[in-house]
């Protein structure tokens, strides 16, 4: 029997929240307790390609059901033990819900390495565990972001190299976090290969750009960002092959042809295109 304090929607809040809280850390002052603390972090918790509980002296084993309450955690942040036993386990009285959610929590305690602590009637991840999505998000909020200081930062390869939020995993709490994070790489991807054209760099640039396009063929402004890359470097050959691959692509998905702003980035006239004035 389902609950209503533990349905996903509630996590899905606190979600949201987690992405404020970590977006107000890029304008905050750094603080030395925090620094001091991430120079002894105990473990990193990896939740993209896989889930990976990494100590000091290498991988954790974690238990299937404890591996469902950590990534829980490492993407929601502080929650409420009664939302996070009814998004577990959505299916069962509330009652039983929390039982198995304290059974994993004395399975985590007996193991060698601490990762949750309770906080009153909350739950979350002890101070020195990392989470790759938290990065993750910081890299790309300060890459989207229009700062001096965003465009001055290195490039953040991590937007090339994470892939899937745990492939593999259906959980219903897990589906609107994937996406919430895939549209945030897209975004990135093409700022990345923005500034990094601006910069020069064309190789990582068109790298950047057709990642972009790899994650989702039929987003025009990815295809916007690789037809930019190849402009600036003049190959107006290899613009004019990727606008038409494209435009062949958008017939035959969608029965569509590009927008005039895309056709319009094309410098000379391509067979059934939109013209440039």
């Amino acid at each position: 029997m389902a609950h209503g304090t533990g349905r996903p929607g509630g996590g899905r809040d606190t979600g949201e929240r987690r992405l404020v809280m970590i977006s107000d850390e890029l304008t905050a002052e750094p603080r030395r307790d925090r620094t001091a603390a991430r120079t002894r972090e105990p473990a990193a918790l990896r939740l993209f390609d896989a889930f990976r509980l990494e100590g000091p002296d290498g991988p954790v084993a974690v238990p299937a059901s404890a591996q469902r309450l950590l990534a829980y955690l490492g993407l929601h942040g502080h929650a409420p033990r009664s939302v996070v036993a009814g998004t577990l386990w959505p299916d069962v009285a509330e009652e039983h819900a929390l039982g198995s959610l304290r059974t994993v929590l004395w399975r985590l305690r007996r193991m060698r390495q601490p990762a949750v602590r309770g906080d009153g009637d909350s739950l979350c991840l002890t101070d020195g565990v990392s989470v790759d999505v938290d990065d993750f998000t910081r890299a790309a909020l300060r890459l989207t972001g229009s700062s001096r200081a965003c465009a001055d930062a290195p490039a953040p390869l991590v937007l090339l190299e994470s892939g899937e939020l745990l492939p593999g995993w259906d959980e219903e709490w897990i589906r609107p976090e994937r996406e919430r994070l895939r549209q945030l790489r897209l975004h990135a991807l093409e700022s990345l290969s923005v500034r990094l054209t601006v910069r020069g760099c064309y190789a990582l640039a068109l790298e950047a750009a057709l990642r972009c396009v790899a994650i989702e063929p039929l987003r025009e402004s990815a295809h916007c960002a690789v037809l930019a890359v190849h402009l600036a470097e003049h190959n107006v050959v290899e613009a004019i092959r990727h606008y038409e691959a494209f435009r062949r692509l958008l017939r035959e998905e969608l029965g569509i042809e590009p927008s005039a702003r895309l056709a319009g980035m094309v410098p000379c006239p391509v067979g059934g295109g939109v013209r440039r004035g």
